[in-house]
């Protein structure tokens, strides 16, 4: 039987997330763990009028918020045990922090499976909390049909 008593499911708003809720909910059951759902908001940039410093619970919170709620309503189980995060922040910083606020025992987390030049450019939020996280990193991986396409050697 597993171990886990406080999962974080790292929550970005895209299929691939909607898979890593799927498992970390099954975790949570399976180890009769309490699961938080954490997202990270962007602070939406200067050029958008937003005066700094903000209010304690900013719109973009807000709206973050209702959102995963229909989304953890519609997907989990109606008996499952969870807890909704939402935070401003820079995802790539702020989960590993919300993981230590939270004290977790278990982050799992999609990625977006960025290869090559788009990788570079983007960077990989999954990276650097697997290398900055204190507790264990269950990465899902984006399923075959949502991957980049591959090219084929010319005939």
């Amino acid at each position: 039987m597993l171990k886990y008593k406080r999962i974080l499911c790292a929550f970005d708003f895209d299929e691939n997330s909607i898979a890593a809720l799927h498992l970390a909910s099954a975790l949570a059951r399976e180890s009769s763990a309490i699961l938080f759902i954490g997202h990270i908001a962007r602070v939406p940039n200067l050029d958008q009028d937003v005066p700094l410093p903000f209010e304690e619970h900013p719109r973009w919170e807000r709206e973050a918020l209702s959102k995963l709620s229909v989304i953890a309503a519609h997907e989990l189980p109606a008996d499952g045990q969870y807890q909704i995060e939402i935070r401003s922040g820079l995802p790539a910083i702020d989960i590993v922090r919300m993981a230590e606020d939270l004290s977790v025992d278990l982050i799992v987390m999609a990625t977006h499976g960025y290869k090559g030049l788009k990788h570079f450019v983007m960077g990989s939020v999954t990276e650097q909390v697997i290398r900055e996280a204190t507790c264990p990193v269950l990465v899902i991986r984006p399923s075959i049909d949502e991957k980049e396409p591959q090219s084929s050697p010319s005939s």
